[in-house]
């Protein structure tokens, strides 16, 4: 023990008299930010909890991500739906798919997935269906008058209700416009008779379409108007029937449905890329094929289900179709249902002539994953999901596979993992890739150097972001 000095000492004992023995003290220390971190440091926002499936990691933390709205819905999250976000190119596809494949990792898991994109002539989830052994159900017109898949909007297992619901819609989709009393008056009546007297078998949309060229005088009589009117009130119904019957969608929806359709499978695929994503068939499809879930899909026995929908702006954009999903999405809460949207453009809903609808359809998903977007788009996707300024502005930098998911307010950057059982599954830009003609061992390198080139840009973002917060303190 070192000694005192005779006059340090003596300092020591006459200030100990008069003030009692004092504890050391020490000169402030001052310093910076940056020097700071290697005594204070850095701590992470808290994660979703360990629950679920795991989707990836944190960038700025490197902790293990884990989501899933099941586990979070009731404390976290509101609602347990999901909107996804970003340009073609960026890591959605790979998203959804390896998602799919683990949730159905969970026995009481149900997945029906509407695949509205294809490739080599099949859907883009085939390769997914075949490893679980699923035949996808494949709505083609061209095959459908040789023994494809039918949906008939007139089964008897959809209530009378939801087929009269279904055939307005399918309507007013196809006219662009809401049906007027005399119209809709013309098509119940038609119903009305189809249903009470074909009981030996389904009825079918024939039996509408004729039923509406050629009314029954009661139907008139009934609400005390001329036959010739109610004939002149159901002809433009007719005309927009007859195209599913003798048009370009015939061989669809025009007979009983087709028998062996397993609903209770794990996993459900519609194949929808044989249709013209850009033509009015495809609002349709989407009414038809929603309607028929509903009534014949969900049921109250404790499962939970995920219903994923590729190419959603065809759903929010048209008015009758948003509505009808808009009242699907409220079965999240009664009957366990998560209602997937996978969108390219905010703007492409918001600006459409559904935006109504949309705005309420967005604020049901209170999961949102935003992948890179250009600027603008970001700034815009911003705004209208109030997303926090730091977040905004990382958007247009974001890499594949990384991007900004927003969980009822907890908002974290995120990359994506596959892993390399799932990689040749969800592995779909085949023909656009120079690796698909490489061996396996120089794509992996070639994906290796890519994951490499990502967590250098995350680190570099997060230096960015620091520096930005030490200048905001200097500034302060």
């Amino acid at each position: 023990m070192a000694m005192l000095d005779p006059i340090g000492a003596l300092t020591e004992a006459f200030t100990s008299f008069l003030f009692g023995k004092v504890e050391t003290t020490r000169l402030p220390v001052r310093t910076s930010t940056g020097q700071a971190q290697a005594v204070y440091l850095p701590t992470a926002a808290p994660g979703l909890g360990d629950s679920g499936v795991i989707i990836g990691r944190e960038v700025y933390s490197g902790k293990g991500y884990i989501y899933d709205p099941f586990q979070l819905y009731g404390q976290q999250l509101p609602a347990p739906h999901w909107l996804v976000l970003g340009e073609s190119g960026n890591g959605k596809s790979a998203l959804e798919k390896t998602y799919v494949l683990r949730q159905l990792r969970f026995r009481d898991r149900q997945v029906v997935v509407l695949d509205a994109q294809g490739e080599d002539g099949v859907g883009e989830w085939n390769l997914i269906a075949q490893e679980l052994g699923i035949t996808p159900i494949r709505l083609d017109p061209t095959a459908a008058l040789n023994g494809g898949i039918r949906l008939n909007p007139l089964d008897p297992s959809i209530t009378a209700t939801g087929q009269l619901a279904l055939l307005r819609t399918i309507i007013e989709v196809a006219m662009g416009r809401g049906l007027d009393e005399r119209s809709g008056f013309a098509l119940k009546v038609a119903h009305a008779y189809v249903t009470d007297t074909i009981t030996h078998r389904q009825p079918v949309l024939t039996d509408i379409v004729e039923q509406l060229r050629h009314p029954e005088a009661e139907s008139a009589e009934a609400m005390n108007v001329d036959i010739d009117d109610v004939r002149a009130w159901g002809l433009d119904v007719a005309l927009v029937l007859d195209r599913l019957v003798d048009g370009d969608l015939r061989g669809m929806f025009d007979g009983p449905t087709t028998a062996g359709i397993d609903l209770d499978a794990p996993l459900i695929v519609f194949d929808l890329s044989h249709i013209d994503r850009n033509s009015i068939a495809m609002p349709i499809l989407m009414a038809i094929v929603g309607v028929w879930l509903e009534h014949t899909w969900i049921r109250p026995d404790r499962k939970k289900r995920i219903f994923l929908v590729e190419e959603a702006w065809h759903i929010i954009n048209s008015p009758f179709v948003a509505q009808l999903f808009q009242r699907l999405l409220k079965f999240g809460r009664r009957l366990g249902l998560s209602f997937v949207a996978v969108v390219h453009h905010l703007s492409d809903v918001v600006d459409g002539a559904a935006a109504r609808e949309a705005a309420a359809i967005l604020k049901m998903a209170s999961t949102r994953t935003i992948y890179a977007q250009k600027a603008d788009e970001a700034r815009a996707t911003g705004r209208v999901l109030g997303l926090p300024r730091w977040a905004v502005e990382i958007i247009p930098t974001l890499t594949p596979g990384i991007a900004v998911w927003d969980v009822n307010g907890n908002v974290q950057v995120v990359k994506h993992l596959i892993t390399e059982a799932e990689r040749p599954l969800v592995f779909t830009d085949r023909a656009m890739t120079e690796a698909s003609a490489m061996p396996t061992d120089e794509a992996r390198a070639i994906q290796e150097a890519a994951d490499a080139e990502a967590e250098a840009r995350a680190d570099a973002m997060a230096m960015e972001r620091q520096w930005r917060d030490e200048s905001s303190e200097t500034v302060a």
